[in-house]
C-alpha cells in the first residue's frame, strides 16, 4: 500500500445483491417512489420487463455499499486522522432494467488516486446472473482530515 494514500489503483470490491420483491418495497417505503415500475406487477406484467423493477436509486444505493466496503477493508484509516466521504457518483448510466429475481454482482475497482487532492476515483460495473451490464458509474471519494 502507497505510504502517502490508503487505497492504490486495482484495489477492488465484489458484492452480490439479491433483487426481491421485498427489497424494492422497503426501498419504496424508505424513498417514497411508490411508481407503478416498481410497485404494480399488474401492470408491469404487461409492459417489456413482465415484472417489477428495481429503482435506479435502490441500485445506487448498493454502489454505496460497495465503496463502504473497500474503505472499511483499510487499517489504520482514522488513527491517521482521515476519514472517507462521498463525492457522488458521476457517469450513473441504467443499461437493463434489474428485475425481481436478478442476482447483481458489483465490482468496485480504484481507477486513480489523486495524492493532492486527496481523493480516489473508482469504476462500478453492476452485472446480472446472466453476465450482461445493468448499471455502470464512477465514484469519487474524498479524504478529509478528522479534529480533536
Amino acid at each position: 500500500m502507497d505510504s502517502d494514500f490508503y487505497l492504490k489503483v486495482g484495489d477492488e470490491v465484489i458484492l452480490t445483491k439479491a433483487v426481491t420483491a421485498q427489497v424494492i418495497d422497503a426501498f419504496a417505503r424508505i424513498s417514497g417512489d411508490f411508481s407503478p415500475a416498481h410497485m404494480s406487477m399488474e401492470i408491469m406484467s404487461r409492459s417489456p420487463y413482465k415484472t417489477r423493477i428495481a429503482h435506479g436509486a435502490l441500485l445506487v444505493a448498493w454502489m454505496s455499499h460497495c465503496s463502504t466496503e473497500v474503505v472499511e477493508r483499510l487499517s489504520g484509516l482514522r488513527d491517521a486522522g482521515e476519514t472517507p466521504v462521498s463525492l457522488g457518483y458521476d457517469r450513473v448510466r441504467f443499461l437493463k432494467a434489474a428485475l425481481i429475481g436478478d442476482i447483481l454482482t458489483y465490482t468496485y475497482r480504484v481507477q486513480a488516486v489523486d495524492l493532492k487532492r486527496r481523493r480516489s476515483v473508482s469504476k462500478l460495473d453492476v452485472v446480472n446472473q446472466t453476465g450482461e451490464l445493468v448499471c455502470v458509474a464512477e465514484h469519487i471519494l474524498k479524504f478529509v482530515p478528522l479534529v480533536g
